[in-house]
Order: C-alpha cells, then sequence, then structure tokens
C-alpha cells in the first residue's frame, strides 16, 4: 500500500485551517471552566456540606461518563430544550437551531472540564497548609487577599503538571467536536478524505497537527510551571 503523498500534502493545509477552531474551543473553555472549577474547589475544600456534596456529585457523574456520550446526549437535548423554552414559554419567533454548533461545542466542553478542572485545583489546594490561611486572617488580611497572596500562587504551582494534563485532553477532545458539525481539525480531513476515501493519508495529518499542538501546550506549562515557581527558589536560597 502507498500513501498519496500528494494528498497528504493538500489536506494538511486544509487541516491546518481548523486550528483556529479547535484553539478558540479549548481557550473558551479554559477561561469559562477554570474560574468556576476553582470555586467549585474552594467550596469542597472548605467542607461546605450543601455546595460541597452537589458539587461532588456533579464531578462524579461528568467523570463516570463518556465524553461522548455527553456530547450525544447534550447536543440531541439542549437544542430542543432551548427551542421549547423560547417557542412554547417565551413566545418568541426565533428559531434555535441556526446557532452556530461551535456554541454546544462551548457547552459541553465546558460542562465537562468543569469537573476536571475542579478535582484539579482540589488536589492543589490540599498541598497548601490550612494554618496558613488562618495565619493571613490573623494578620488582617480578609479571606480574598489570602486566597490571592498566598494560597492561590502555592496551589498554582502544584497544579500545573495536572492542569497542563487536562489542558492536553481537552485540546484532544475537541477533535470530537465534528460530532456536532463543528468545522474543526478532524472535520476537515474527514471531509477531504471522503471524495477519495484517503481516510489513512487524512488521519496522519490529524496525528501530525495535534501532536505538534500538544507538544507546544507543554512546552508553554513548562515555562509557566517554571515562572510562578520563583518563590521555591527563594526559599531555597
Amino acid at each position: 500500500m502507498e500513501l498519496n503523498t500528494k494528498f497528504m500534502g493538500e489536506t494538511l493545509v486544509k487541516v491546518l485551517a481548523g486550528i483556529p477552531v479547535t484553539l478558540e474551543i479549548t481557550v473558551f473553555t479554559l477561561l469559562i471552566a477554570g474560574p468556576l472549577a476553582f470555586l467549585s474547589a474552594v467550596a469542597r475544600a472548605e467542607n461546605r456540606k450543601v455546595a460541597g456534596r452537589l458539587i461532588a456529585g456533579y464531578v462524579s457523574f461528568i467523570r463516570g461518563t463518556p465524553v461522548i456520550l455527553q456530547i450525544l446526549f447534550l447536543y440531541s437535548l439542549l437544542p430542543s430544550l432551548l427551542n421549547h423554552l423560547i417557542r412554547n414559554v417565551l413566545q418568541l419567533d426565533y428559531n434555535i437551531f441556526d446557532w452556530n454548533p461551535v456554541v454546544y461545542a462551548y457547552v459541553v466542553f465546558i460542562v465537562n472540564n468543569l469537573a476536571v478542572l475542579t478535582e484539579v485545583f482540589r488536589s492543589a489546594l490540599q498541598t497548601v497548609n490550612q494554618g496558613q490561611l488562618e495565619a493571613g486572617l490573623a494578620v488582617g488580611m480578609t479571606k480574598r487577599q489570602t486566597y490571592l497572596r498566598i494560597i492561590i500562587p502555592q496551589a498554582m504551582v502544584a497544579a500545573m503538571p495536572n492542569l497542563c494534563n487536562s489542558t492536553i485532553g481537552l485540546l484532544k477532545s475537541t477533535s470530537l467536536a465534528y460530532m456536532m458539525g463543528v468545522k474543526e481539525i478532524t472535520s476537515i480531513a474527514r471531509t477531504a478524505a471522503a471524495y477519495g476515501y484517503d481516510y489513512i493519508e487524512a488521519y496522519l495529518d490529524v496525528f501530525f497537527v495535534y501532536l505538534v499542538l500538544c507538544t507546544v501546550v507543554q512546552l508553554i506549562f513548562k515555562g509557566i510551571e517554571k515562572r510562578i515557581s520563583v518563590y521555591k527558589q527563594r526559599l531555597a536560597g
């Protein structure tokens, strides 16, 4: 079997055009899910009874179901629910099915990564001695100031490896966005391959692009981790 190298070259150029969409989904998901996940992690770390149990149940449910099942469920259910709400409850003449499919991709990946990142931040917070929070409050700092100046800087260092892994996992999971009609890397490759059934060549292009993207993400996180670890180097000195 010979690879169609000409097709691979042409498809690679097309696939590269899908990178902005893939990165857009990844970054937007992290920007929304990240802060919410940190607040959820704080609620669990502080053993808040009601909120902590609800969050624990949510995390357990989301982490216990496959991403692909969440996509099938939300992509089928959410548009129908919104359409019913807008047309029958609000009595508005608006077609929810005209929405860009990427909106549903945002919802799915935010819902999924909110649970993942909550556990990442919770484990990171547990590495910080809670006596530091009490010490901050004792010297007159507010709880918010204590978290911003003392707790979060230390917790973020501990969270970086898992945060990197979660980001890479999210980046790779965006390849499933094609199931919602999003024109991202995998979707473009599958469409190009369908004409001549050159799926192996197309998937090799996708493999290469994701490999490069994930490598870049790892290098970025490595740089960030090195930068925010300065306080440890000062303590060691």
